[in-house]
């Protein structure tokens, strides 16, 4: 079959998608238009050129080297964006294999399948790219200035590479593809990279940070900062998702022999089973949490020495300027964490649905649904609470590195309370998965396959 014939299965499997397909479907839209909408905005300020007069930004967008900052910072939410159409690539994937099974044994290759699903996904993110190209559309036709030709261009082919980018997220998300009888083969737990690894990681961190202040006042401190921060955001946020996997593992095999309480006991085993899905599931609410805590920080920080330095020579600081280009990193964090805990409730909920008939099993055995419950939010908690206290530390050195430098004292208040909001949002995020979990341990689903 060519490739017209799977996109055009494709169209007819998603027409007549059930319930579950179609949310997918709009979750897969969602993030296609919100990974549009940031890319053409990108390509559109990257295509300004020199010294320009915006009438809003605060001055913000009127020089090329803070352009720039926007331009990457835009770029950079593109990452919890993936990592959602990722999640939402493998909703419903036992009810999917099902489906793709009956494909394989209709006469489809393994690898037709796969293409046919990532298809599906592709005309998802096609409808929400062009949803996102209008809204950029919208937008510039209402600016005072004319956009460059060069931005209509650039923002028609980010339209025409995120279905693509779709496709092929989709397609590694579903490289396990079922077999003609309906079985998919899984493997078991991966070795991670061990808590002595994971330790390693923000040792070197510090090191960097000593280093950074003994060197404060030298010349090259400005210029090594911001390769500092890249430094810090990347090893403790890597090495965060490293303790994540390794302390569900050890948390699985300490309690899981040990305890008494039912929803200990259960997350416990649930954990040691698959203690890297939790890594993945939290890998961009954790990096999300390392770049709140230092930025946190650092706007305290560069306050202060506004102030300072306005109390010193007498002269009154363009504060605005500062707060406005802090205030809009602030919002895109937050919009990235936002992103992030959709992704985490997502993969909660394909979790629940492709446990569904052991939880029913659970349930029908005598289990209520409040241990399970609980015992759902203490998966979260337990491999959750490890990586934000690793993220938190890296963003505290960030923050720290820079006001040593800058010769003021370093906040702990504010940036302490980053983690804190973070870890409730993930027990909210995966409380939104309750309603679902409450319909799969429905006696009737021991009869799902």
């Amino acid at each position: 079959m060519s490739v017209s014939s799977d996109l055009r299965l494709a169209w007819l499997l998603t027409r007549g998608a059930d319930r579950l397909e179609r949310r997918r479907a709009v979750l897969t839209a969602l993030g296609a238009t919100a990974a549009t909408g940031f890319a053409c905005a990108a390509v559109a300020l990257a295509s300004v050129r020199g010294q320009v007069q915006f009438p809003y930004g605060n001055g913000l967008l009127d020089q090329p080297g803070t352009r720039r900052g926007v331009v990457a910072g835009l770029l950079l939410l593109l990452v919890p964006v993936l990592g959602l159409l990722g999640q939402c690539a493998r909703i419903g994937a036992v009810h999917r294999d099902r489906r793709l099974a009956g494909l394989r044994l209709a006469g489809a290759g393994p690898k037709q399948v796969r293409r046919i699903a990532a298809l599906e996904a592709g005309l998802a993110c096609l409808a929400g790219a062009l949803i996102g190209y209008a809204g950029f559309a919208t937008a510039a036709l209402s600016v005072d200035r004319a956009v460059d030709p060069v931005a209509w261009l650039g923002a028609a082919v980010v339209t025409l590479a995120v279905p693509v980018l779709g496709v092929l997220v989709s397609a590694v998300a579903l490289r396990r593809v079922a077999s003609p009888l309906g079985h998919v083969r899984r493997e078991g737990a991966g070795r991670g990279p061990g808590l002595l690894l994971g330790l390693l990681l923000p040792v070197v961190l510090v090191m960097l940070g000593a280093g950074l202040v003994l060197v404060r006042g030298s010349s090259g401190t400005a210029a090594s900062l911001p390769l500092f921060v890249v430094g810090a955001v990347v090893l403790s946020g890597t090495g965060a998702i490293w303790v994540a996997g390794t302390a569900a593992r050890l948390i699985g095999r300490r309690f899981a022999p040990r305890t008494e309480r039912p929803a200990v006991l259960l997350a416990a085993h649930r954990l040691q089973e698959d203690p890297w899905s939790a890594a993945r599931s939290h890998a961009a609410v954790i990096l999300v949490t390392v770049v709140g805590v230092g930025l946190a920080g650092l706007r305290e920080v560069m306050l202060d020495q506004l102030a300072a330095n306005e109390a010193e020579t007498g002269v009154p600081q363009d504060v605005g300027y500062y707060t406005y280009g802090l205030n809009l990193t602030a919002t895109a964090v937050l919009i990235a964490l936002l992103i992030s805990l959709a992704a985490l409730a997502v993969g909660t909920a394909e979790s629940l649905s492709s446990r569904r008939r052991a939880l029913a099993a659970q349930v029908a055995a005598g289990v209520p649904r409040r241990i399970l419950t609980r015992a759902l939010l203490l998966e979260t908690a337990l491999s959750l609470t490890p990586a934000l206290v690793l993220a938190t530390l890296g963003g505290t050195a960030i923050h720290t590195a820079y006001a040593r430098i800058a010769g003021q004292s370093v906040p702990w208040a504010l940036p302490l309370l980053v983690p804190v909001g973070v870890g409730a949002a993930c027990l909210l995020a995966t409380a939104t998965a309750l309603p679902l979990l409450h319909r799969s341990t429905h006696p009737s689903r021991l009869r799902v396959a």
